[in-house]
């Protein structure tokens, strides 16, 4: 356990915005944690800093989540179940899986962030969701200083959603996650880019390693490098609409894009929303809207969290006037 003092999060967050936190603690084991959360109930938790909005100086001291490792949990030979600790690096795990020959994860390669925060936003990118592979996870409880288990129905997985994110917020530390994968995946093109990008490349029957490199591919094609270019990916979630105000919105807007869900609902993607509004490319000062991605908000340098703060408001604004739909952020707001 490194304590360190007066670290400016511009450093350990991928929208480079200057705040400061007086004390900020790399926990590299359980034990670390439960020592930390003993003293301090409520210290807030930092993986990769790639889903943070910091808008103030953080006057709690932060856990930096650096529990690492990768171990083989099971194996019969199809089918294997490998878990990881928290602060592993998703991209770099999933490109281990891949290198393994483990099937499951592959269209997830290049997400930002920690394996840690993965469950807890319930990740999901070009036709699946983290939850597919998912078997379960690991905390410390802030409250009784000891280890819980959560299974894949307790964890109660929704769009970009989780129980960490509403009735365990703030209750549970993510040390540990463990997932299913398989040497017979059968690999998922329904993704219209990735698809693309295999045909581009004359791929017909794709390998886990094919499906890997598409996406690696279109996400670089398509959004903006934050050691580069601060950003936090995709800033705002995808509304999910009653069936009878999606139909109603496809009589006024009929080339609107609706994706049907199984549970009646109706997904409307939000970049098309904000890119109606006129958004796509927008800059004010030193933030603004990413010119090939309307979901992604940048920071330019110099700016501050208020600062994308106030135009991902008015963002929100300008879509709840013209539409009606309320698109909510999928970052965390600090």
């Amino acid at each position: 356990m490194i304590t360190r003092s007066n670290v400016d999060l511009a450093t350990l967050t991928t929208f480079h915005l200057h705040a400061v936190a007086p004390t900020v603690v790399d926990v590299e084991t359980v034990d670390d944690v439960i020592t930390v959360v003993s003293d301090i109930p409520h210290a807030p938790v930092l993986g990769g800093g790639s889903n943070v909005l910091v808008v103030h100086d953080v006057p709690d001291p932060i856990m930096c989540m650096r529990i690492m490792g990768r171990s083989i949990v099971s194996d019969n030979g199809q089918d294997v179940v490998v878990r990881f600790g928290a602060g592993e690096n998703w991209h770099d795990s999933v490109a281990w899986c891949v290198q393994n020959g483990l099937g499951g994860l592959e269209n997830l390669a290049l997400i930002p962030g920690t394996v840690g925060a993965a469950p807890m936003q319930n990740i999901g990118a070009y036709g699946t969701e983290q939850q597919r592979c998912f078997v379960e996870l690991e905390v410390v409880d802030r409250l009784q200083h000891r280890v819980r288990r959560f299974t894949k129905d307790e964890c109660r997985f929704g769009y970009r959603d989780s129980v960490f994110k509403r009735e365990e917020r703030g209750t549970s530390v993510i040390v540990g996650v463990t997932y299913q994968l398989t040497r017979q995946h059968v690999v998922d093109t329904s993704y219209a880019d990735v698809r693309m990008e295999l045909e581009q490349r004359e791929i017909m029957v794709p390998t886990i390693s094919d499906v890997f490199d598409a996406v690696v591919a279109v996400r670089q094609r398509k959004l903006p490098d934050p050691a580069f270019i601060g950003n936090a990916g995709s800033f705002f979630k995808n509304p999910v609409l009653p069936l009878q105000q999606a139909q109603d919105l496809a009589i006024t807007y009929p080339d609107m894009p609706q994706w049907k869900q199984a549970d009646g609902t109706v997904k409307i993607p939000a970049a098309w929303l904000i890119d109606q509004c006129g958004w796509k490319g927008y800059r004010r000062g030193a933030v603004g809207v990413h010119d090939r991605q309307a979901l992604v908000l940048v920071h330019l340098g110099g700016g501050t969290g208020r600062d994308v703060l106030q135009l991902a408001t008015d963002i929100a604004d300008s879509v709840q006037t013209r539409f009606g739909v309320r698109i909510e952020p999928e970052v965390n707001v600090w």
